[in-house]
């Protein structure tokens, strides 16, 4: 079983490296870094502050956009092609093919964010600023989050069209980004509203908690420009992002079950 899933990640991985829109992406994250040093330079005593804010920004966008691109299309694609009669015609289950899929999307955005790490890293010793353990708290933050939002794709593609599985990905992950702001706009609104606002969070991951720059989370303020966010809080976020994908790896695989390739 371990075999088989790794076989199709590591195809995975190397059709998903094959995309030439990636190494764009790259070169786009490079120069958002290089966009944030020179708006650095144009703040006072500030170049610290916005060069990893920006940098952190261009990590959990581009993180997040690929994601939704990678988990749209790579599994779309295999039924597109019909490949998929032939790999379920094999000994494999279709939650095999599912998780396998998943993991060499993990690979390929782990590479992603590693780069993009590497860029911010880089960024921030030209201009002699350092690199502090926040800094790197927050950054695998983002890689968590980016690996919650590659698993929504993967739910919504394992029963939807490529368009409607990039809309609802998209939309999930723009609610889950601001569901602090969602719950105290409602607070004050008709109690139908309430109830329909508390059901759509109860059914949206809370991404907010993996951007911990001038947030407000749980009542406590956090940033990563001082050691307020501890180990602790990075382990339990993580914990929290696993859920969400344990949770819809399982239901994408048991509807990727059900489909109907004829």
């Amino acid at each position: 079983m371990i075999g088989r899933i790794w076989a199709i990640a590591l195809n995975t991985f190397r059709e998903a490296a094959r995309i030439r829109v990636l190494y764009g992406i790259v070169v786009l994250v490079i120069g958002v870094n290089l966009l944030g040093v020179v708006l650095g330079e144009m703040v006072t005593n500030e170049q610290a502050r916005v060069a990893r804010d920006v940098g952190l920004t261009g990590i959990s966008l581009f993180g997040s956009l690929t994601a939704i691109f990678l988990g749209v299309f790579l599994l779309y694609t295999e039924v597109q092609r019909r490949t998929i009669h032939a790999i379920v015609s094999k000994p494999i289950e279709r939650w095999e093919f599912v998780v396998g899929k998943y993991l060499g999307m993990v690979l390929v955005l782990t590479v992603l964010v590693g780069l993009f790490a590497v860029a911010l890293i880089g960024m921030l010793l030209i201009q002699d600023l350092g690199v502090s353990s926040a800094v790197l708290k927050a950054v695998v933050l983002a890689w968590f989050e980016v690996l919650t939002v590659a698993a929504i794709a993967i739910f919504f593609s394992s029963f939807s069209t490529p368009f409607m599985s990039g809309i609802f990905a998209l939309a999930m992950w723009g609610f889950g980004r601001v569901t602090p702001e969602i719950e105290a706009a409602s607070r004050d609104a008709a109690p139908w509203i309430r109830t329909l606002t508390k059901i759509t969070l109860e059914i949206v991951p809370d991404l907010h908690l993996f951007a911990v720059s001038g947030r407000t989370i749980e009542g406590e303020h956090v940033s990563i420009h001082a050691e307020l966010v501890s180990w602790g809080y990075v382990a339990m976020a993580s914990l929290h992002g696993l859920g969400w994908i344990v949770g819809l790896l399982a239901l994408a695989a048991l509807l990727f079950h059900r489909r109907d390739f004829v």
